[in-house]
């Protein structure tokens, strides 16, 4: 066993979701959202650059000899699959390793609303599922995929940088292509699926105008598009998809993006209480009627109301989510307070957590 491994075995009995590796410093590992000192040794230079060129193949180390950064998919056999940055920095060298669980969990499993199993349900169009780094994007993207895997019969692409999970083909045929390794850019890959005869793409990343634009189309061609975006809440990220496109095309790309898109997950993970662990506090845009009209009409700002008033298809904001996840007692009302969109309402909440823990 490598030293690198040693770590990451270490971090993972650990229940950890990720490795820092960074010189200059002692091993941390990210648990339930804390960074927490692994080891206490200082890791040299030498070690690091010694550890990762044990790891790297000859792609991962020319990019780091011309970006001074790489990204690389990491596997240590029948234990775990690590998504890795490694890059230089003011001490020397660091590796960020994210652990990616050995199958997709499925919708079950992650507890999963009614309304996300039923957005799968859709044959075409755009799903977006969207949040910062580390909120879980990738796991929830993997139990949807998953379950077209098993309910329908079809062709699923997706396209990543790097390969996360790997999915075994049940009902359908899954193609998984990687950026850098199989394909130059995501916008490559998604000119290229346009003539794969694909029922299903997963783009991991919609990054920048082209992909975006490309995503689009698919999905007006009647290709179900499945995608992420490092945005918060459902309305910040169609605001970011029709302002990546020039001014005199946001009206047209509006009205598409009213008619393709099936429905938005903004999602973030908060610590338990209840438990050790995270739960994911999920805000579900639909796209009814009444959303699609105020997409089409630039009125974003109405979204939110119109979310609030369609909790009978699934539709949910972030603050209620929060509020539900507060009132099960999975979460404290001061987290919850952190992270709502609407302090005020979470005032009351915040006070009487701040009392029980008065009273302990």
């Amino acid at each position: 066993m490598n030293k690198i491994d040693r770590y990451l075995t270490a971090a993972l009995k650990q229940n950890s979701s990720d490795l820092h590796f960074v010189s200059g410093d002692p091993a941390r590992s990210r648990i339930h959202g804390n960074l927490k000192i692994l080891s206490p040794e200082l890791l040299s230079i030498e070690s690091v650059q010694e550890a990762m060129s044990e790891i790297m193949d000859g792609k991962s180390k020319k990019a780091f000899e011309e970006d001074d950064a790489a990204d690389f998919a990491y596997e240590i056999p029948d234990v775990s699959r690590f998504r890795v940055n490694t890059f230089r920095h003011l001490n020397g060298i660091g590796a960020i390793f994210r652990a990616i669980p050995s199958k997709a969990l499925s919708l079950d499993e992650l507890d999963m609303p009614k309304a996300i199993r039923q957005l799968c349900r859709n044959t075409q169009g755009m799903i977006l599922v969207t949040g910062k780094t580390g909120s879980g994007k990738s796991t929830t993207l993997a139990a949807m995929v998953d379950e077209l895997n098993q309910t329908m019969k079809g062709h699923i692409l997706t396209i990543e940088d790097p390969i996360e999970f790997v999915h075994k083909a049940k009902s359908c045929l899954i193609s998984q292509r990687e950026i850098g390794l199989h394909t130059p850019t995501f916008a490559d890959a998604l000119r290229s699926a346009l003539r794969e005869d694909p029922d299903v793409i997963l783009v991991g990343e919609m990054r920048d105008l082209e992909t975006i634009s490309i995503a689009v189309t698919a999905a007006e061609m009647g290709i179900l598009v499945m995608g992420t975006l490092h945005t918060n809440g459902a309305a910040q990220t169609i605001d970011r998809i029709i302002n990546s496109f020039p001014a005199d095309k946001q009206s047209h790309i509006r009205t598409m993006i009213s008619t393709s898109l099936r429905g938005v997950v903004s999602q973030q993970l908060l610590p338990t209480i209840h438990r050790p662990g995270r739960a994911a506090a999920l805000e579900i845009m639909i796209n009814t009627p009444a959303v699609s009209n105020l997409i089409r009409q630039g009125k974003l700002d109405q979204l939110e109301t119109a979310m609030q008033s369609g909790g009978g298809v699934g539709m949910k904001t972030m603050d209620n989510a929060l509020m539900e996840l507060v009132d099960k007692g999975w979460v404290s009302g001061s987290e919850a307070y952190l992270q709502a969109n609407n302090k005020h309402k979470f005032e009351q909440v915040k006070e009487q957590a701040a009392q029980a823990k008065d009273i302990e």
